[in-house]
């Protein structure tokens, strides 16, 4: 699988020149068609570092190109960020017309798709975010789960090469959340990059790969079920693990001991009825 993203000791301060950064020295790769999490607490750089992605944030230090891109070179600026598409936490930010059709043409334009192609690609867009039909319906009379879908939309409508999801469930509720997961889930399932930033590290379990994030710092990466169920990493990072991680060191503690460390509560369930089946 190719790398789209490389990036090689990346620091970042908001005060450029002082000793507080809020990125340290991030080393980072990202294949083409991955599924990628990145998860910290608050404060640990998850948002810094991929607005570095799409050049929302200047590169101070290091060096990362994406899609064979420079971010440093300011000429490719549009370029990546049509490349890097972003979903950000609060939808309402991201709508610039009253109008779901309009809000969605808004970006086609701004790049300068010629007028005739612009509204197949709006219903594709809505199409493939189950949001067909809501062409003339205002944004502000979505719930939060639909917004957020419309921002996709938006988004998806350019056709980017990633998509990064900056803390897009956290103003969710939970029917809002499982929307827009199943909406990464199929993007994903259609070949689109997808980078996604959370603190609710239930999310994570189903990724490819996860990169665990620390005082601006990249202290760990790798598949779920290696960064996800080790316990003192995610004490480092100051995560709390996944529930069925915490029930597996519960039992273990009591002389429990169940095949393998589970990730889902499925894995969780199946594992504790093949224990008592041995019993």
């Amino acid at each position: 699988m190719s790398v789209i993203v490389k990036g090689k000791d990346i620091s970042y301060s908001y005060d450029f020149g002082n000793s507080a950064y809020a990125l340290r020295n991030v080393d980072l790769s990202i294949a083409k068609g991955e599924f990628v999490y990145i998860l910290g607490c608050n404060g640990s750089g998850k948002s810094t570092l991929v607005r570095h992605l799409n050049a929302l944030l200047k590169l101070q230090h290091g060096a990362l190109s994406v899609a064979g891109f420079d971010v440093a070179n300011e000429n490719d600026m549009w370029q990546l960020r049509r490349i890097c598409g972003m979903v950000f936490q609060n939808p309402d930010n991201q709508f610039v017309s009253s109008v779901v059709e309009e809000d969605i043409a808004f970006g086609l334009e701004n790049y300068e798709v010629p007028r005739t192609e612009i509204p197949a690609k709006v219903n594709a867009a809505l199409q493939i975010v189950d949001m067909a039909g809501y062409e003339k319906r205002a944004p502000n009379s979505l719930s939060g789960g639909q917004k957020q879908r419309i921002a996709l939309a938006g988004v998806f409508a350019l056709d980017p090469e990633i998509i990064i999801f900056d803390e897009a469930t956290a103003m969710l509720d939970p029917e809002g959340r499982r929307e827009v997961l199943a909406m990464m889930r199929k993007l994903h399932d259609v070949g689109k990059t997808i980078i996604a930033i959370t603190h609710y590290i239930e999310e994570a379990v189903h990724a490819d790969s996860v990169i665990l994030m620390h005082e601006g710092a990249a202290i760990a990466s790798g598949k779920p079920q290696d960064i996800l169920t080790d316990v003192q990493l995610l004490k480092q990072a100051e995560i709390m693990p996944p529930m069925p991680v915490r029930v597996y060191y519960d039992l273990l503690s009591l002389g429990i001991r169940l095949s393998s460390c589970p990730l889902t509560d499925e894995e969780l369930a199946e594992k504790v009825c093949a224990l008592r089946s041995k019993i």
